[in-house]
């Protein structure tokens, strides 16, 4: 793979034709021993880093003129490795970079992978896992050389993420090239759309336009475009964009009952979400207080949505996703049925804390997440569904607390 990555490099590169250049069959000497430039640490002299520049040239006219994928090519390109190894040597003889560094709030560690397949998020050019050292955040995962860490000029996403953690809710919300003075939104380099001297990028989450080196033409799908249009296309965005989209993915700020009410009677899945996210709530005081339940952490079972449990209103991009998908109502059903079976088969202390129907006083145990149950709102009671609405009088259960209040202090009185 090192071998490809080298040569289509070359091949990309290539230098014109030269009459003058020997024939592949000549034996090149390269001055490439061992030895031919060990000295002492600290006393290498500017010609060294010359003449090896020099046989680093002379080893990639040879690659290109060898015949391809033959023994003498590929040996040629380990020998190119080993000279862009020992040139990096030279030129940082007693480089001893820190494991971590903190630069605009982005927390970069060394990487320890050798792998050649990364690229630098701010320069954008291949990074050399065998010759170049390189970081990477571990809040926002920007990867770049260690030589491109000063020149980084956009703060850690992650960090607004922490302080800001809310969606841009306005589709595309464009601004125009002359509100941004023909500048990139990031990294203020010249832009415009007749891609001189840059070719400008709209971000299609900010709105916003961009270089190419800040704006890769990565697509992601748009939250504002979500809630308003239930539209789950990808659009383009830029870098800082995908990196906030992505670490929001799974936070639960969007209150959709607030943002766009009439999405509910447009989208039956969403109905049918909240119906049994309201169940849930409703089977949740029936666990907490089950000393099988939680042996059995059958809470846990939505751990990765934990919001599920507190509350029926917040929602996450990736709730929205999957809602579409269809992938959240099967495995929120199935969930559902777990929880309902434990509470009314499985366990005999939570099946003791059902309902009886004072209104017919007829019929199965009744429970609060029940289909076919109404829920009164002051007391918790839990009736038939038919015998709730069409009964006229007021909830026994209500009745009996208010004539207790009356009772209590008229016999104070006495």
């Amino acid at each position: 793979m090192l071998f490809c990555e080298v040569y289509a490099e070359l091949k990309t590169d290539a230098y014109p034709s030269d009459t003058n250049l020997q024939t592949a069959d000549r034996t090149m000497d390269l001055g490439l021993a061992e030895d031919h430039f060990s000295r002492p640490v600290g006393s290498f002299i500017a010609s060294d880093i010359e003449r090896l520049k020099q046989a680093i040239e002379e080893c990639k006219r040879l690659i290109l003129e060898l015949p391809e994928h033959s023994e003498r090519q590929k040996d040629a390109v380990v020998r190119l490795i080993h000279l862009r190894l020992k040139l990096q040597d030279l030129q940082d003889p007693n480089e001893d970079e820190p494991s971590l560094q903190v630069v605009l709030e982005h927390r970069f560690y060394k990487e320890k992978s050798k792998s050649v397949k990364q690229t630098c998020d701010k320069c954008s050019t291949i990074i050399w896992g065998l010759i170049q050292t390189w970081y990477t955040c571990s809040g926002c995962y920007y990867r770049c050389h260690s030589k491109c860490l000063n020149l980084i000029t956009k703060p850690c996403v992650r960090s607004k993420v922490s302080h800001q953690s809310e969606y841009e809710l306005n589709i595309c919300p464009e601004i125009g090239l002359d509100s941004q003075d023909y500048r990139c939104a990031e990294c203020r380099a010249l832009i415009s759309l007749r891609g001189i001297p840059n070719e400008a990028r709209q971000c299609d989450y900010t709105g916003q336009y961009y270089c190419s080196n800040c704006h890769w033409n990565d697509t992601a799908i748009i939250p504002a475009r979500v809630i308003h249009n239930w539209e789950f296309d990808t659009k383009k965005v830029c870098r800082s964009s995908l990196r906030y989209l992505n670490l929001m993915m799974s936070r639960p700020v969007l209150k959709l009952k607030e943002i766009n009410p009439l999405l509910f009677n447009f989208v039956e899945e969403l109905v049918e979400i909240r119906k049994l996210r309201q169940d849930i709530l409703l089977m949740k005081p029936y666990f907490i207080t089950c000393k099988e339940a939680m042996e059995a952490r059958l809470l846990l079972q939505l751990q990765d949505r934990q919001h599920f449990v507190e509350n029926d209103e917040m929602y996450s991009l990736q709730d929205l996703i999957d809602i579409y998908s269809g992938r959240l109502s099967c495995s929120l059903t199935e969930i559902h049925t777990t929880f309902a079976k434990h509470i009314k088969l499985d366990c005999e202390k939570c099946q003791a804390k059902g309902f009886v129907c004072e209104l017919c006083k007829e019929g199965d145990i009744l429970f609060p997440f029940d289909s076919h149950t109404s829920v009164c709102k002051d007391c918790s009671a839990v009736f038939h569904r038919d015998c709730y609405y069409d009964n006229s009088t007021t909830c026994p259960k209500c009745a009996r607390m208010s004539e207790r209040k009356q009772t209590v202090p008229d016999v104070c009185e006495k």
